[in-house]
């Protein structure tokens, strides 16, 4: 048994283009895709930040840090 499975272009392809009522519907326009991308972006940076900060000024009790901080 193969650890990773990996399913055919062409089935996928075909399931893409079923419709019906157990099929997956497009529900994201432009809009919400690009304030998804933003958020992600945004989301990504602040974690990083908090991350390079909690190294350099937190020391040791980074985990008390976290703590107060949640």
């Amino acid at each position: 048994m193969s650890l990773f499975v990996r399913k055919p272009m062409d089935a996928l392809m075909n399931e893409a283009a079923e419709t019906g009522t157990h099929t997956l519907k497009r529900t994201l326009g432009a809009k919400g895709l690009i304030a998804l991308g933003i958020g992600a972006i945004i989301g990504a940076g602040l974690f990083s930040i908090t991350g390079m900060a909690a190294a350099n000024h937190a020391g040791p009790a980074i985990t008390i840090s976290f703590v107060v901080a949640g």
